[in-house]
C-alpha cells in the first residue's frame, strides 16, 4: 500500500489520494504515507468478492456529498506495488484525451499466448481453453503462431465518472488498451518473495515511499 501511495503523491495528473478500506488499522497505515482517508468502507463492501463497482460507487457518493466529486477515478491496486509515475501519468493523459472510451485498462504483453492456456475437461483430460475437443496437439505449436495475447495488470486504471453514474458499471464495451512495461503483482505468498528480491537487487524502488 505504501509503494501505491507513493507513486499517486508523485504524479503530476493526480490531485487527491484516498484509500477506501474497512480497516482502522489499514487507514492509519495508509495516513501515515500521506494518503487521506476521509471513511472507512462499509463491511459488506470489503468482502472476499465484493465487486469494485460497490466501494467505487461509495467512495463517489461521499465525495459527491463533499461536493468535489472528480470528473475521472484512477484506480491504483496495492497488488501492484512498483509504478513509474510518469507511466502513470501518460495513462491519464491517454484516457483524457479520447473523448469515446468508456475506461481505460494497463495491460502487458503475455510471455505465452492465451490461446496455448489449457483447463481440465469434465472427464478429467487437459483440453485447450474453452474448447470441447481434447486433442491438444494445436496448442502445442510454437508461440509464435498464435495471436498476441494481453494480461491486465493493474498499474494504472482510468475510470469515467460519467460513465460510471450513467451505467452502473466501471469500464463498459470501449476499454482503451494501455500498454505498460510487465508488472510484478502480488497474488500469492511466493510473490512476496520475489518483490523482495526486487527491492534487494534494486534499492531505488523503496526509495519513493521514504522520500
Amino acid at each position: 500500500m505504501a509503494y501505491t501511495i507513493a507513486s499517486c503523491r508523485r504524479c503530476a495528473l493526480i490531485d487527491r489520494v484516498i484509500v477506501s478500506t474497512d480497516s482502522a488499522e489499514y487507514a492509519e497505515i495508509a495516513s501515515s504515507y500521506g494518503a487521506e482517508v476521509p471513511f472507512l468502507r462499509p463491511t459488506e463492501l470489503a468482502e472476499s468478492n465484493s465487486p469494485d463497482i460497490e466501494f467505487v460507487l461509495h467512495a463517489l457518493d461521499w465525495l459527491a456529498d463533499e461536493g468535489r466529486e472528480p470528473t475521472s477515478v484512477v484506480h491504483m491496486r496495492p497488488t501492484t506495488p512498483f509504478r513509474d509515475p510518469a507511466v502513470v501519468d501518460l495513462g491519464i493523459d491517454t484516457f483524457v484525451a479520447n473523448e469515446d472510451a468508456s475506461a481505460l485498462r494497463s495491460v502487458h504483453e503475455m510471455s505465452e499466448s492465451a490461446y496455448k492456456t489449457l483447463e481440465i475437461s469434465p472427464d478429467g483430460w487437459l483440453a485447450p481453453l474453452g474448447m470441447v475437443d481434447t486433442a491438444l496437439d494445436a496448442a502445442n505449436l510454437g508461440r509464435q503462431g498464435f495471436p498476441v495475447t494481453y494480461m491486465a495488470n493493474g498499474y494504472v486504471d482510468v475510470l469515467s465518472v460519467r460513465f460510471i453514474r450513467s451505467n452502473g458499471l466501471l469500464h463498459g464495451d470501449r476499454v482503451m488498451a494501455f500498454i505498460t512495461p510487465p508488472a510484478a503483482e502480488v497474488d500469492t505468498e511466493m510473490d512476496f518473495g520475489f518483490l523482495e528480491y526486487r527491492v534487494a537487487s534494486d534499492p531505488s524502488l523503496a526509495s519513493s515511499v521514504r522520500e
